[in-house]
C-alpha cells in the first residue's frame, strides 16, 4: 500500500508540473486567439513566428549570449573543478560554499546584486554586461558537475605521466581532460541550457536594445493574447528538453550506474 501510495504521489507532482506544459503546446496549433477553447489544428502561429523580425533577433541574441557564456563557463568551471579537487580541510569548504551562493541566491536577488555592481563600475548595459552576468551564474553549475569527475578518475594515471616526463599543461591536456569529458559536456549543456532559459537576471543586466527570448516572450504576453507565445514556449521547452535527453542519456537508458552530471 505504501508503495502505491509512493507512486501515485509521484504521478500527481508530474502531472502538476507538466499538464500546463502539455496544454500550451496543445493550444499552440489552435486556429484561434482564444486561450479556453479548442478550434482547430493550424500551424499558422509558427509560421506568424518565424517571420517576426522581434523574434528572429531575439533568437540570434539568445544563441550568441548561450554559446559564448558556455565557452567561457566550461573553461573557467573545469579549471576550478580541477583546483577544487586538490584542496583539502577549511579552504576547500570555504570555496565550495562560495560557489554555492550563485546557485541557493534567488535569481532577483543575483540579478539586482549584478546590475548594482555594473553601476559602481560604470559600466553601460547591454552584450557585455549580459554574457558577464550568464558567464558568473553558469559557473557553479560547471564546477558542481565537473568535479565528480574529476574526483572519480584514477588520480594514479597523473602521477605516472609527470613520472614518464610529462609536464604538467601536457598531462592536464592529454590525460585529465579526457578522462573527465564527459563531466565537461554535462557541464556545457547544463550552462547552455540555463543560459537559454533564463529571465531574471537577463531582464536586469542588459539594457535598452538587448532582449533574449524569455524577455521578448515576458514582452508580448504584456502586450496582450497571442499565440505565437504559446508557439514559441513551446520550442523553447522542446530544446531544453532535448538537451536534458542527451546530457542524462546513460542514466536514462541504464548504462551509467553512477552518474557524474544532475538535471537541475
Amino acid at each position: 500500500m505504501r508503495k502505491f501510495l509512493e507512486k501515485f504521489y509521484t504521478i500527481l507532482v508530474f502531472i502538476f508540473l507538466y499538464a500546463p506544459i502539455i496544454v500550451m503546446i496543445i493550444f499552440s496549433f489552435n486556429d484561434s486567439k482564444l486561450r479556453g477553447r479548442w478550434v482547430g489544428f493550424t500551424s499558422n502561429w509558427y509560421k506568424e513566428l518565424f517571420s517576426n523580425p522581434e523574434i528572429i533577433s531575439a533568437v540570434k541574441t539568445t544563441l550568441i549570449v548561450a554559446v559564448v557564456a558556455t565557452v567561457i563557463a566550461t573553461f573557467i568551471g573545469t579549471l576550478s573543478a580541477i583546483g577544487i579537487s586538490e584542496l583539502r580541510g577549511k579552504k576547500r569548504n570555504m570555496v565550495l560554499n562560495i560557489n554555492y551562493l550563485p546557485v541557493l541566491n534567488p535569481d532577483i536577488i543575483t540579478a539586482i546584486s549584478l546590475m548594482g555592481l555594473y553601476g559602481f563600475l560604470k559600466l553601460n548595459l547591454g552584450y557585455i554586461t549580459l554574457i558577464l552576468s550568464h558567464v558568473m551564474f553558469c559557473i557553479p553549475y560547471v564546477v558542481l558537475t565537473v568535479l565528480p569527475a574529476v574526483e572519480a578518475m584514477d588520480k594514479n594515471i597523473i602521477e605516472a605521466a609527470l613520472d614518464l616526463g610529462a609536464t604538467p599543461s601536457y598531462a592536464v591536456r592529454n590525460v585529465l581532460i579526457p578522462n573527465i569529458k564527459n563531466g565537461i559536456f554535462a557541464g556545457a549543456l547544463i550552462s547552455f541550457t540555463l543560459s537559454l532559459d533564463d529571465f531574471a537576471i537577463s531582464y536586469f543586466t542588459s539594457g535598452n536594445g538587448v532582449s533574449n527570448l524569455s524577455m521578448t516572450i515576458y514582452a508580448m504576453a504584456r502586450r496582450g493574447i497571442n499565440p505565437s507565445i504559446n508557439a514559441l514556449s513551446a520550442i523553447i521547452f522542446v530544446v531544453v528538453f532535448i538537451f536534458l535527453l542527451i546530457q542524462n542519456r546513460k542514466v536514462i537508458f541504464g548504462k551509467d550506474k553512477n552518474p557524474t552530471s544532475f538535471m537541475p
